[in-house]
């Protein structure tokens, strides 16, 4: 069996790579992604995920195009939460226990968010699911992850993208001379501004040193791997990385 390296993590997943290449969730792509969480809970380790909601809502742009911010990072909020039921109905179908929380409260569907609940499910195998974000507007579904993992006492977050297999120092579908990194610190992430997490979430991972690993999910194993500790995607964290 695969040696573990890190215990209990904190899974972020965007709205998009629910969705596949289109607008709402694609059954086939929740499946392989539950498939995958699956197999590395045989391993032993506590797995929270965080799920956001772009593939149905994103408030930013509902904002641009004239909502009312308050009101369209709401309708995200509730987005978060289709998704999350989605990968619940995934996880569980393959036999694997599963939570959902809800930072807004809607008990007919899911358990409020209580950190020594979220925290008691994981010591019994099950997955927990974190979903309407912090509960708050202006505040985006990285600094929920941020949050979260500095709340359950996470080991790290892995940052799953889709086509993306780590940190660039440019978009390298626009600039084929972008450089790859393997380990970055948090410092230069704001400096440089390359965008793995929002500045909230990446300021309060640095402030209280949660280590992030950003990697390509779309490869076979790749959550157990970056889990196990093997060289994958980018190790975002601070002097100590290497």
């Amino acid at each position: 069996m695969a040696v573990v390296k890190y215990n209990r993590v904190v899974l972020k997943l965007s709205g998009e790579a629910l969705g596949g290449n289109s607008f709402g969730i694609c059954p086939e792509v929740v499946g392989k992604i539950a498939t995958e969480i699956k197999s590395v809970m045989r391993l032993g380790v506590e797995v929270a995920i965080v799920v956001g909601g772009g593939n149905i809502w994103r408030g930013a742009t509902g904002s641009a195009k004239g909502m009312d911010r308050t009101t369209a990072d709401y309708m995200g909020m509730l987005a978060t939460v289709l998704n999350a039921l989605a990968l619940q109905d995934a996880l569980e179908g393959r036999g694997v226990a599963t939570r959902v929380q809800t930072a807004i409260e809607m008990r007919q569907i899911a358990e409020p968010y209580i950190r020594r609940r979220a925290v008691r499910h994981l010591e019994k195998g099950r997955v927990v699911i974190f979903a309407s974000g912090t509960g708050n507007p202006y505040f985006s579904t990285d600094t929920t992850a941020a949050l979260r993992a500095l709340e359950i006492e996470a080991n790290v977050i892995l940052m799953a993208k889709r086509g993306v297999d780590g940190v660039y120092s440019s978009d390298p579908r626009v600039h084929q001379d972008a450089i790859r990194y393997d380990t970055i610190s948090y410092i230069d992430v704001l400096n440089q501004n390359l965008g793995v997490m929002d500045s909230t979430a990446t300021s309060l991972c640095m402030d209280n040193g949660i280590p992030i690993i950003v990697f390509d999910f779309d490869q076979a194993g790749s959550i157990e791997k970056a889990i196990c500790g093997e060289k994958i995607g980018t190790f975002v964290g601070g002097e100590q990385c290497d």
